[in-house]
């Protein structure tokens, strides 16, 4: 490597004249950074209680024009109640001009439709001529009315999903009822109204469900429900919204992603309640508009900053274009020595890889000693029956001789079962996961070591649950620690007179496998799951079965550990996350 070259005596002088401009520059920025935020923050203030003081001026003028559309229609069934011709029609059953008599109030009045109903029910004179014989005898307005002597209001919903909002009252003549008069007030040219603004308006009923609304899809729910259902929003959409938002107070609520100030006010009718939603919109207008002028202000200083050093450095470009070319060179040296890294990094995880199905592979190995004794047994009964076979053919017996090689089938189906537990142990696992029965791998954990187990006439107690427990991940890795931590507790109960091992599945936020003995416990917890860390004779082990079997566990997002019990023996529990219905569906 050359030596690096000194800078001229000239440029030391220059050098802390950029230093003092960048100085300059610096406090520039902070001057405008707080400048910014300052009047951000005061004039956001500002507009936004502006905005607000409107937004409840126009909540009390549309409650003020419902309560005056309500009371308005609310006279006019007294007033029908009393009119002679519809008496008089009701008692002559001749309803030729009622209905364009009501007509001819219904543009008087403003409602938006007159019905005149019999005692039945059946709509007898209707301003809207498709009523005509329509029956409302299980209909409220109706029902209410006959019961009462009084001018009622009723609320009901059509098949639309809209409401309809009615005033009815009784008619009488001498005492009986004759039918009932009903005016349906015209409250939806308000939402029509409320669509051509920019504010988001509802009406709640004394149950809190929304019965007129400037969003018609939000009928019939509560404030809360029409909130919630809202798109979901893109990454992008929420930066936007963060950017928007920055510098005002925490939101009232969102709509469709953009920040809003709720505001409500109580209309003196039946406990109803109005709530208006305003958008931030102008006010973040306004605001940017003054900001944008303070910005190009500093902006202007900056680039007369920059500009005065970039003259000055114009001097050192020379000076840094001799050291490029000795960067450019230790770079390449630098990437040289990353690219070894990087392969000896691979060939560090190929070597766990290998390193952990050997592992298997030993415990494979311990455990084909065990199964070779039980292929015995079934290879000294299958050479009996074939004996026994060879002299029932002699002797021309054959069906006793079928008898034979059946059981010499279920002899081969029983060993295969055993040698189909050691080659599916033996394969490497893969890379993708799946849903897995943590039961079932139980089950096949002890299939592959009930050799051993029954070997040594270890008792084991298993408690696992009636349903599936699943986790996601390689069913073949989680059976190998569960064979290694069945292996442990089998040598940890050899000192022992009555060896126990008891193996416990439960399923709560995460699936737990707890696999405990009654051996004479761990002495050091600290190092236990550390490679090469062993209590076992030379010989007999390594020491890095548990360490495997951690970074496994690891691997699948969960923690394997270990205590001591309360009386004697190790407890090993593995936790992995749980699989549900959601997470599946997600996967």
């Amino acid at each position: 490597m050359t030596q690096n070259a000194a800078p001229p005596d000239d440029m030391v002088p220059s050098a802390t004249a950029s230093w003092r401009a960048r100085v300059v520059l610096a406090l520039i920025a902070v001057v405008a950074g707080v400048t910014i935020w300052v009047t951000n923050s005061y004039l956001t203030a500002r507009f936004t209680e502006n905005t607000r003081n409107r937004a409840e001026l126009r909540l009390a003028l549309y409650s003020g024009n419902l309560i005056s559309e309500l009371r308005r229609n609310a006279i006019v069934p007294q007033l029908l109640a009393k009119d002679p011709a519809l008496i008089g029609a009701l008692n002559s059953q001749d309803f030729t001009t009622s209905t364009q008599r009501l007509i001819s109030f219904v543009d008087e009045i403003g409602a938006a439709s007159l019905l005149l109903l019999d005692e039945s029910g059946r709509t007898v004179a209707a301003t809207d001529r498709t009523r005509l014989g329509t029956n409302y005898r299980d209909q409220a307005f109706f029902i209410d009315a006959l019961r009462s002597n009084l001018t009622l209001f009723t609320v009901s919903q059509n098949e639309t999903g809209a409401y309809r909002f009615m005033y009815s009252r009784r008619l009488e003549s001498g005492g009986s009822t004759l039918g009932v008069i009903a005016v349906e007030v015209d409250l939806h040219k308000f939402e029509h109204a409320w669509a051509g603004i920019s504010d988001a308006i509802l009406v709640t009923n004394s149950e809190g469900v929304i019965i007129l609304s400037s969003e018609p899809r939000w009928r019939g729910l509560t404030e809360a429900e029409a909130l919630a259902r809202q798109p979901a929003l893109g990454a992008i959409e929420r930066a936007i919204k963060v950017t928007s938002d920055w510098a005002q107070d925490p939101a009232d609520a969102y709509l469709s992603g953009e920040a809003v100030m709720r505001i409500g006010a109580r209309i003196p009718f039946r406990g109803w309640q109005m709530t208006s939603f305003t958008t931030y919109a102008s006010v973040r207008e306004r605001v940017n508009a003054v900001l944008a002028l303070e910005i190009m202000g500093f902006a202007i200083l900056l680039a007369l900053g920059f500009y005065v050093l970039g003259r000055k450095s114009a001097s050192r470009m020379v000076f840094f274009q001799r050291e490029s070319v000795e960067l450019r060179g230790l770079n390449l040296r630098l990437q040289r020595e990353i690219a070894e890294r990087e392969r000896m990094q691979l060939s560090l995880e190929v070597a766990e890889q290998s390193l952990a199905q050997s592992s298997k592979l030993a415990a494979l190995g311990e455990m084909s000693a065990a199964v070779s004794h039980e292929l015995n047994q079934p290879l000294a009964a299958m050479k009996t029956y074939l004996a026994g076979a060879r002299l029932l053919v002699s002797r021309n017996r054959p069906d006793e001789a079928l008898t034979s090689f059946q059981r010499i089938d279920d002899l081969i189906e029983r060993m295969g079962a055993i040698t189909k537990q050691l080659k599916s142990y033996a394969r490497k696992g893969g890379d993708e996961f799946h849903p897995v029965d943590m039961g079932d791998a139980v089950a096949s954990a002890l299939s592959m070591m009930e050799p051993q187990l029954r070997q040594r006439q270890v008792r084991i107690s298993k408690i696992v649950p009636t349903e599936q427990v699943r986790v996601m991940g390689d069913r073949v890795r989680i059976e190998q620690v569960m064979i290694n931590l069945l292996r442990n507790a089998l040598d940890a109960t050899e000192p022992v007179s009555d060896p126990e091992i008891e193996i416990l599945l439960a399923a709560g936020e995460t699936a737990t496998l707890t696999v405990r003995d009654n051996g004479p416990g761990i002495d050091d917890l600290d190092n236990l799951f550390e490679p090469f860390f062993t209590t076992k004779q030379p010989g007999e082990g390594v020491g890095l079965g548990l360490a495997i079997s951690s970074g496994i566990v690891n691997d699948l997002g969960g923690r394997l550990t270990a205590r001591n019990g309360q009386g004697r023996g190790a407890v090993f529990e593995v936790q992995l996350p749980i699989l549900n219905e959601d997470i599946e569906a997600a996967e």
